[in-house]
């Protein structure tokens, strides 16, 4: 996913991002961005102190302009004629001479624009340094905020929403305090000293300005709807049109053996019509509005020339008065229009406030990122599952586990066994705490799991999953991710005792080699023995092997396997398997069946019981 100021692309598709009503609580909400802006408010605050300078300076552009016209007519030099003469008197007595000329006024124009440059970097540059550091604590947070929650969470939405809050949502913020705050209170100010001058230079013309202004403001705002809808719609359908591109490669033998290279053109084919009849649609309309305001404007300048130019006639102001009225009419035009794309970057500054205040405020697991597990003492391994009873909140009315209960030593090997669907991979999440039981309770070493923290409690765990996902960096990076502070001794020595050293040695940068997202670069026992690897470098107390070996091929099954026989050694091991041959040796295999524990016992024991459930399954594999 990436994202765009007010817009969030996902698989391709880019849409506008949700918009919120603007009320008095959703902007009493909004204001929580600026806790983070706090320990940055100097900065903040010398930002607004730089825009209102730089509006200010903005607004002596037209006033030096039209005096520089003025100065070429000598009665206008005392300022007594006219109200705009008086900017000529200040200036003589505030320089100390009887006669401005020209150049004098050219002058005043570059120190003006030169102050006028300092205060536009100084906003940028300080409101940037408040807005990215602020939203940099935001962001930490956020993703701090999302990694705290428990698994719920995360089976109730998709990583692509979550991935936005950090990315599309957070940079609208960001865009809010570094860009349009700044933009808003600068038209802000311009708007009420525009309007103040004009009124000062001219309440005539004023009046007839305002008059013709807000119908250029509204063209704009009525226009301006259409043409993004329009836009967007033609965004989505080309978005629509790259799926069916993206869709038709990826599946190319299918299109192929099929022969559906027609259907898959003419698909294409109607997409890209749709795409065309709404970019002409949407031209139509961008034609008559740029069309249309052009004659607004040129014709409203014109107007108000034409009038400006009589009241210059009959002696009411001076050339170089309707030249500032002209100048700052245009300011104050410009900003009544941009207001309306304020207005709607605002509701989508909201909105994107509201979701990420959702999730600050969701209740997070309690995470200790400070503990030093090194520190902490070893457990021993001893964990009996009593009565155990569990549905997931997703499915509250299925029951998963019904009233489950055995026990492990320490140091034994129990195997977790029965038909796909009956809750064998769900006593893994409940030991490692990514759930709670409705009933019944789970002891570690003669203890409820509960009094445990769950950060100490899982730093005593390993898991080795069936689908292994490793992390983007090198192998190294990989394996170092059991225990971050191991040594590069450590590190080769864990992947010794997975049978991996070897096959990564083979690879020309050894353990400096990139994986590719999701370790697409190496093959299934690769990556089986890196993630176990990084299971024997955290030398865990309690080991949980969820099928790990059950999609492998017999070559990468024994090598994964005599790494998997050396990893469980001396620890307690929880055996989910599929493969019943890998765990004959087990100390306890124990067979859920629809929820509920139906048999348990060494292999030999199980196997002897003529009709029963694992008698069956081992006679189904071994035929």
């Amino acid at each position: 996913m990436a994202s765009r100021r007010g817009k969030t692309t996902t698989n391709g598709k880019e849409t506008e991002m949700p918009k919120a009503k603007i009320t008095r609580e959703s902007l009493r909400q909004s204001l929580m961005v600026f806790d983070y802006v706090k320990p940055y408010r100097v900065y903040f605050w010398l930002g607004l102190l730089f825009i209102g300078l730089s509006a200010l300076s903005t607004l002596l552009f037209p006033f030096l302009l039209g005096l520089m016209i003025d100065v070429v007519d000598p009665k206008h030099q005392n300022g007594a004629a006219i109200p705009g003469g008086q900017m000529g008197t200040a200036l003589k007595n505030l320089l100390g001479v009887t006669e401005i000329s020209r150049t004098t006024v050219l002058f005043l124009i570059i120190g003006q624009l030169g102050l006028q440059m300092i205060f536009s970097f100084m906003r940028v540059y300080m409101l940037t340094q408040a807005g990215e550091r602020s939203l940099a604590d935001l962001r930490k947070s956020v993703f701090s905020k999302i990694l705290t929650m428990p698994m719920n969470f995360f089976s109730q939405r998709r990583v692509g929403e979550l991935s936005s809050r950090i990315t599309a949502d957070l940079s609208q913020i960001q865009d809010a305090i570094s860009s349009m705050l700044a933009e808003f209170l600068r038209g802000i100010i311009t708007l009420v000293a525009g309007l103040w001058l004009i009124f000062f230079i001219s309440p005539k013309m004023a009046m007839v300005m305002l008059g013709v202004v807000p119908i250029i403001a509204v063209l704009a705002v009525v226009f301006g709807v259409r043409i993004r809808k329009k836009s967007k719609e033609a965004q989505d359908q080309l978005a629509d049109t790259g799926t069916i591109v993206h869709e038709a490669f990826q599946a190319i033998g299918i299109v192929k053996a099929f022969t559906n290279e027609g259907f898959e053109t003419r698909r294409y084919g109607k997409s890209m019509d749709m795409v065309v009849k709404t970019s002409i649609q949407n031209a139509f309309y961008r034609g008559l509005f740029i069309s249309g305001l052009i004659f607004s404007v040129f014709g409203a300048i014109g107007f108000v020339v034409w009038y400006g130019v009589g009241l210059v006639q009959a002696g009411d102001i001076s050339v170089g008065d309707l030249v500032k009225f002209v100048v700052l009419t245009s300011f104050v035009g410009g900003t009544m229009a941009g207001f309306a794309d304020m207005f709607s970057q605002l509701q989508k500054t909201i909105g994107a406030t509201q979701r990420v205040r959702e999730i600050l405020r969701e209740e997070g697991e309690n995470i200790d990122t400070e503990l030093k597990v090194e520190e902490q003492p070893r457990l021993k391994g001893e964990v009996s599952f009593q009565n155990i009873s569990f549905n997931y909140p997703s499915r509250p009315d299925i029951p998963v586990l019904n009233n489950i209960s055995f026990s492990a030593d320490q140091g034994q090997e129990i195997a977790i066994v029965g038909p796909s669907g009956t809750g064998k991979s769900t006593v893994a999440n409940l030991l490692l705490g990514f759930y709670n039981s409705q009933s019944g309770k789970i002891l570690i070493d003669g203890k409820p799991s509960s009094d445990y923290s769950l950060t100490y409690l899982r730093s005593q765990m390993a898991l080795v999953p069936q689908d292994v996902i490793l992390f983007g960096g090198s192998i190294a990076e990989n394996i170092l991710y059991g225990r971050p502070a191991a040594s590069k001794e450590e590190i080769e020595e864990a992947a010794k005792k997975a049978n991996a050293h070897n096959f990564i040695m083979q690879f020309p940068e050894g353990y400096n080699t990139i994986v590719g997202e999701r370790g697409i670069q190496l093959s299934g026992g690769q990556r089986q023995r890196v993630a176990i690897a990084r299971a024997i470098l955290k030398n865990p107390a309690i080991l949980i092997l969820d099928e790990a070996t059950s999609s492998l091929d017999s070559e990468s099954e024994q090598l994964v396997q005599e790494a998997l026989d050396l990893l469980m050694q001396g620890r307690t091991s929880f055996v989910i398997a599929h493969r019943l041959s890998t765990i004959r040796n087990a100390h306890q295999i124990v067979v859920i069946d629809k929820g509920t524990v139906a048999q348990q016992g060494t292999h030999n024991e199980l196997y002897a019981q003529v009709g029963g459930l694992y008698r069956n399954l081992c006679d189904l594999q071994f035929e």
